[in-house]
């Protein structure tokens, strides 16, 4: 029995030791944190979309940054493997919109009891309390590593699972990455991914704390259209979050510091020429009303006032005075409602890491360093992430499995 031993207790981590366990290796994971899985709570506001129900091809193109590299991660333990191992394991799940896997009791717990469960069938020890300060590697070999208290553990195989930067209070501090970086590796500057956008117009903040559904966000630079999606986002008091702008995010974040310009179509389902006759139903119903009257029928409340601001037509102007050059005007902001985003929130909010190990240095049919003999590196401490929906989740059972099968 040769032994492994895994550093953190995330997805990737305990799913990598339940693997490794699996295959007859004497386990021990270790976890700087009084409790495993601690990202894993607070994934999906509590309820956990641990994976997504969509088809590989449908996955592969929710990854944003090295797609191509988990290939071989992605076919050795699907989706479909994934949902089934938690089913196995105890914990019902369930689809909802957009394919995305939940238990059946919204309770993120369930699936860290169900990864305590098997891990503990593969009889892996579980070492909570435990801070790893370095890797012990000789002659370009892992050997064990070096604990914060002094002690030093001695193993056949490392695998490394400690996450990324964002959500600092669970933990993830960015000590794999220095680890990683002392050991030879290369690190992609690591960026906050799957957060909310800071804009700069006042008015955006103005409607804090409005939660706008079934529209469309499009996000251009100089040339071209660099993100377009249909779906829900929210107004705060610092600029934009929602599902829609966490997965623009992801794609933006690379480029920061700069600034882009964005818009909103308030009403996709409409083409011009069809909001153009609605509104001018609408002043015909109305014609003796004042513009905000009749924009109760359109807009939600707090918005009122910003796009009749954006118009630069009067409050108090009649709808039968309005001229077809402002209702042009009307239908244009409707249609491309536009914003300033200027960058990001911080790790803090992120929900996951861009950037992280290069995986030029990891074989991706193994998980194994190409570095260091016996060193495997898996989940958000590479660089590899991806859009909402369940699809980060599967990233680290993936790549934490394939390591905990790979090991020799």
């Amino acid at each position: 029995m040769s032994k492994v031993l895994v550093i953190g207790g995330g997805a990737a981590g305990m799913m990598a030791a339940y693997a490794a366990g699996m295959c007859g290796h004497e386990v021990t994971l270790l976890e700087q944190n009084e409790k495993l899985g601690k990202k894993i709570y607070i994934t999906g506001k509590g309820r956990c979309n641990f994976t997504n129900a969509s088809p590989l091809e449908e996955i592969m193109q929710a990854v944003v940054s090295n797609p191509k590299f988990l290939y071989s991660a992605f076919y050795t333990f699907s989706n479909d493997a994934v949902m089934d191992f938690f089913e196995n394991q105890g914990m019902p799940y369930k689809i909802e919109r957009g394919n995305r896997a939940f238990p059946v009791s919204d309770h993120a717990s369930d699936v860290i009891r169900a990864l305590e469960r098997a891990m503990k069938e593969q009889d892996v020890r579980i070492r909570l309390h435990t801070q790893v300060r370095e890797l012990l590697i000789e002659d370009d070999k892992a050997t064990g590593v070096l604990l914060t208290d002094g002690d030093k553990i001695m193993a056949d195989s490392l695998i490394l699972a400690t996450g990324g930067l964002s959500y600092p209070t669970t933990g993830s501090t960015g000590d794999g990455h220095t680890m990683a970086k002392n050991s030879g590796h290369k690190i992609v500057t690591p960026r906050p991914a799957l957060v909310p956008l800071t804009t700069k117009e006042e008015y955006i903040l103005r409607m804090q704390g409005l939660s706008l559904k079934n529209v469309s966000l499009k996000i251009k630079d100089e040339k071209r259209v660099i993100y377009d999606s249909f779906g829900e986002m929210l107004f705060t008091h610092f600029g934009v979050s929602g599902p829609l702008v966490l997965s623009a995010s992801s794609v933006l974040s690379r480029h920061f510091p700069r600034e882009y310009q964005a818009y909103i179509d308030l009403k996709p389902a409409l083409s011009e020429e069809v909001l153009n006759e609605r509104l001018l139903r609408e002043f015909s119903e109305r014609p003796n009303q004042h513009i905000k009257a009749v924009f109760q029928q359109l807009l939600p409340a707090k918005m009122i006032p910003v796009m009749i601001e954006l118009s630069q037509i009067s409050m108090d102007k009649p709808v039968n005075a309005i001229t077809k050059e402002e209702r042009r005007r009307l239908v244009g902001l409707f249609k491309a409602f536009p914003f300033t985003i200027t960058g990001t929130r911080g790790f803090k909010e992120a929900i996951i890491t861009q950037g992280g190990v290069s995986v030029k240095d990891i074989d991706p049919a193994t998980m194994e360093s190409k570095r260091i003999k016996d060193l495997y590196l898996v989940g958000e401490l590479l660089d590899l992430d991806a859009l909402t929906g369940g699809y980060n989740l599967q990233i680290a059972w993936s790549t934490g499995y394939l390591a905990g099968i790979s090991i020799k």
